[in-house]
């Protein structure tokens, strides 16, 4: 099962939303979950993970998600290689059993040009990077996801889930 999450952020507490889905090429998921933190941490530059980290796992544990994959909206890696980012935060968090794949919608200083991926007919590329499953093998995994623009399907659905309620 794969897990796509996004976390919104209001006053002190945060709206976190999932979604799973069976196979990355799936229009549809199998199941939506939310939760709420209350209290998080403020954003702090080049330490984002302190803030969104937390949220993440909440939605984990609090609905007993065991997915293989996480799909997180962000970075992996800073630099795409070896600066840790959420993703490899989450990655650490999670005892190294769980795939981690950042999907950005901006790059971030020292990101490589081997991290961008064009879908759709978008010019404006999308940032991958990874932990637990080759760079190459996610970057083909998201480029095989549902939708015909930039941002896949479900990726969106996620964005919009965490921002609804």
């Amino acid at each position: 099962m794969i897990l796509s999450v996004d976390v919104d952020y209001r006053d002190t507490g945060a709206f976190i939303a999932g979604i799973t889905f069976n196979n990355w090429q799936d229009e549809n998921e199998s199941e939506i979950f939310n939760s709420i933190l209350n209290n998080i941490e403020d954003y702090m530059p080049g330490q984002f993970y302190r803030r969104e980290l937390p949220c993440i796992l909440k939605l984990i544990e609090e609905h007993e998600i065991s997915p293989e994959t996480i799909v997180i909206d962000g970075f992996v890696y800073l630099d795409g290689n070896y600066e840790a980012g959420l993703g490899k935060h989450l990655y650490e968090a999670l005892n190294r059993k769980v795939n981690v794949v950042g999907v950005a919608k901006r790059p971030f200083k020292g990101i490589p040009p081997e991290c961008e991926l064009l879908r759709g007919k978008s010019k404006k590329p999308l940032y991958i990077t990874s932990v637990g499953m080759p760079l190459e093998v996610a970057k083909v995994s998201i480029k095989s996801m549902h939708g015909k623009y930039r941002v896949p399907t479900l990726l969106k659905k996620t964005d919009q889930m965490c921002r609804l309620s």
